[in-house]
């Protein structure tokens, strides 16, 4: 008989400032050489929204404040010695920038930057996130004005 698919829940998020008329979001470099969206595992007792924070925080060292809930994505992928399939579900917010710098992020990333959110659509390692990105260029230009 198979092993059951495990489910994992995390939280995550764009992250943006303006730099003069421009929208800028900082993603992270993984150890596996990709540039993706800040995001990681929900701890007891905390909300989605309360992780996606702390995992954004923790991350990229950029502190920020929820504006929305963006999207929710679901994929699949393989992993252990058992290659066991595995599901995950990553809720993920817009997030205005508060404060902070990159310099402090955890040794989770390798690097955390702020690049022009369309450099940002270019640099990301996976479609399920440029699709989040887009939506998120989208609710900016909404809320600011501008993207």
């Amino acid at each position: 008989m198979a092993d059951p698919v495990q489910h994992a829940i995390s939280s995550g998020g764009i992250l943006f400032r303006k730099n003069g008329e421009q929208t800028e979001v900082v993603l992270i470099q993984t150890r596996a050489d990709r540039w993706q969206i800040p995001k990681g595992g929900i701890e007891e007792g905390e909300t989605r929204e309360q992780a996606a924070r702390r995992e954004v925080r923790e991350e990229t060292g950029i502190d920020g404040e929820i504006l929305e809930h963006l999207e929710t994505i679901d994929y699949f992928f393989t992993a252990g010695t058992r290659r066991q399939k595995r599901r995950k579900s990553v809720h993920l917010f817009l997030l205005r920038y508060i404060g902070g710098d990159t310099r402090d992020h955890d040794d989770e990333s390798i690097d955390a930057r702020w690049f022009p959110i369309d450099e940002a659509m270019r640099k990301l390692s996976f479609a399920n996130e440029r699709h989040v990105l887009e939506l998120a260029r989208t609710r900016i230009a909404a809320l600011t004005g501008r993207t």
